[in-house]
């Protein structure tokens, strides 16, 4: 084995430093789609080549502010472009006069659309998203209109974090119905007698920035503070006085829940039925991270039926919701619209941190808050286009095993290869492996503009080596491997001798195949979901799962055995092109000789 660093490029006008800078002209053409885990809830998107061009534009560029922007950030754009403030538009007049400007700002109130972009007729550069969430913007349309999408993800945080305190407190002694019935004309002091905080657990579901704030006031106020989140740093969380613990272990202890995790395919609807059920009678539970995380109705009825004693809700899955909704005139349920960054300091800081954004695309920088559009050269792209591909599935693949609380931190990937240093560039891949990693379980869309820093935030680190082996240097890669340190895993097969989770993969007729699981070598299509199960090795296995995944018409699209010897254990690796159902898995479960197993979605 020999380490290496990542070579240079040889061409300097596409520089994929963290903060390259472009000419003051230049044009964006599309090379190859990347596609992405047919599970993921994220739209497709393109890597982007941008280059030069001979043309100049205009010396002061326009910026188009479609909502209220602070003050201070209009100042700072005013200092560069020419800036429009036009507020209220419609869709109309904003397809209108888009075709005459080089940047747009918004918040969440407008949507920008594919028919923005395609009104725009190639000059719109940037689009800054004044606040976190990028809902309201169509990025694969941004993408392939060569639209850069930037974002200001710091700025809201303590004003998040105190408005999560705010319901907190409220809904603790019911301040807002106390409120309502003294306007009403009422004096009822024995109806709303409320709950003490000091003493009481606070479970905070996503540790972040706006997690570790509440985290810090909630201590102040006498509480027991603990957390859950796969990527909180220990060390971190110590500091503040937070023990970090399981999921099931914070939604089981808790008298008080606080949610600060992104919506993603893994999160939506995370709390239901079933993890209503598992909670502390009496619960209380506050949300200010967004409305998709809870399944509204299955809140409704953990509140009818008293397992949640009350709620607090600044967001909702659909915003507004309806008058009617019986979640918001719930009695014992406090509600404000969509509040959580609305102080006069949280929108000036967001209003100076897209305006620096939106002025250093324009300039030709790229920020780590950009959200699409990485730069590839073409020639590196068109060959690692499947390595792509491999990279990322693996990421998603092995993330999913990770068990425990400690949460992913060390990460080595192996690339083996017949080729020289200087002729593999692997910057590209090392990007898509952190996509995988964090992605599904984060709000951060990971590019190879953001990979290295959205990593170093989370406390990720990712060594490289390279394997060097004979054969053709026509092939760019033998294989891909990635270890995770320090972790448990869900799936005890695929850790390895030395001790770490470990998965390998290849690419076979320009498809990637999971390879290796731990020590078992299996062979498998990365494409659709995963099945892995340890068995001991007889005949009839592959018969006996492939009837319980038919019955439910599950399609079986590979299927693969890797043992360690005849009539011993072997690990059967499955794929699926559907989710089979809970009974199902249970089923495949409950067959005799199958020791363990896993579903895993990619």
């Amino acid at each position: 084995m020999a380490s290496f660093k990542t070579p240079a490029l040889k061409n300097p006008s596409i520089s994929l430093s963290s903060k390259p800078r472009l000419p003051s002209a230049f044009s964006v053409s599309f090379r190859d789609n990347l596609r992405f885990s047919r599970s993921s809830s994220r739209p497709q998107r393109r890597f982007l080549i941008i280059t030069a061009s001979a043309a100049s534009i205009s010396s002061k560029p326009t910026v188009l502010v479609a909502e209220k922007l602070g003050e201070a950030g209009l100042t700072l754009l005013k200092e560069f472009a020419n800036v429009d403030c036009s507020y209220s538009l419609s869709p109309e007049e904003l397809c209108t006069k888009i075709s005459l400007c080089d940047a747009l700002i918004v918040r969440s109130g407008t949507k920008v659309s594919r028919e923005v972009f395609e009104s725009a007729g190639g000059r719109l550069k940037v689009v800054g998203r004044a606040g976190v969430g990028i809902d309201n913007v169509d990025l694969a349309a941004a993408t392939e209109h060569g639209c850069l999408v930037v974002n200001a993800p710091t700025a809201n945080t303590v004003a998040a974090a105190e408005h999560g305190i705010a319901l907190l407190a409220a809904m603790a002694r019911s301040v807002a119905q106390a409120d309502a019935s003294m306007k009403a004309g009422k004096w009822q002091r024995n109806k709303y007698v409320g709950v003490s905080l000091v003493g009481k657990t606070l479970a905070v579901l996503g540790f972040g920035k706006v997690g570790s704030e509440v985290a810090r006031r909630a201590k102040g106020l006498g509480m027991h503070v603990i957390a859950h989140d796969p990527y909180a740093s220990a060390d971190r969380a110590r500091a503040i006085g937070v023990e970090l613990v399981s999921f099931e272990e914070a939604i089981s202890t808790a008298d008080f829940i606080s949610l600060h995790m992104p919506l993603t395919a893994a999160t939506n609807k995370m709390l239901n039925d079933e993890t209503f059920a598992k909670m502390k009678k009496g619960v209380r539970i506050v949300n200010v991270a967004r409305g998709g995380v809870i399944d509204e109705e299955a809140l409704v009825r953990a509140l009818d039926a008293g397992i949640v004693a009350q709620a607090a809700l600044d967001v909702f899955t659909e915003e507004p919701p309806k008058q009617d909704s019986k979640l918001v005139q719930h009695e014992r349920v406090t509600v404000t619209p969509h509040l959580g960054a609305s102080t006069i300091e949280a929108q000036e800081g967001v209003a100076i941190e897209i305006a620096e954004a939106v002025v250093g695309a324009l300039k030709g920088e790229l920020a780590a808050t950009a959200v699409n559009a990485p730069m590839v050269p073409a020639e590196v792209l068109t060959e690692l286009k499947p390595y792509v591909e491999l990279a990322e599935k693996l990421g998603r693949l092995a993330v999913q095993l990770v068990a425990g609380v400690s949460g992913v931190k060390n990460v080595k990937v192996s690339y083996a290869s017949s080729r020289a240093p200087d002729d593999l560039d692997t910057r590209l891949l090392r990007a898509m492996i952190t996509k995988g990693l964090i992605e599904p379980i984060s709000s951060v869309y990971v590019n190879l503009v953001n990979a290295d820093y959205t990593a170093k935030q989370r406390g990720l680190r990712i060594t490289e080596e390279r394997i060097v082996i004979d054969g053709s240097p026509e092939c760019p890669l033998e294989s891909i491997q990635l270890q995770i340190a320090n972790v448990e895993s869900k799936f005890a097969s695929a850790i390895s001798e030395s001790g770490e989770i470990k998965v390998e993969g290849q690419v076979k007729d320009g498809i990637p195949h999971l390879t290796k699981v731990g020590s078992f070598q299996v062979d498998v299509s990365l494409e659709g979901s995963i099945i892995l199960c340890r068995q001991v090795d007889q005949p009839g296995m592959i018969g006996k799962v492939g009837s319980i995944l038919g019955q439910e018409n599950v399609n079986v699209s590979f299927m693969s055995v890797g043992r360690i010897a005849p009539r011993k254990q072997a690990v059967m690796a499955i794929g699926v092109d559907d989710q089979p159902s809970k009974g199902s898995l249970q089923r495949i479960g409950e067959v005799p000789a199958i020791e363990e197993f896993v579903f895993l979605k990619l």
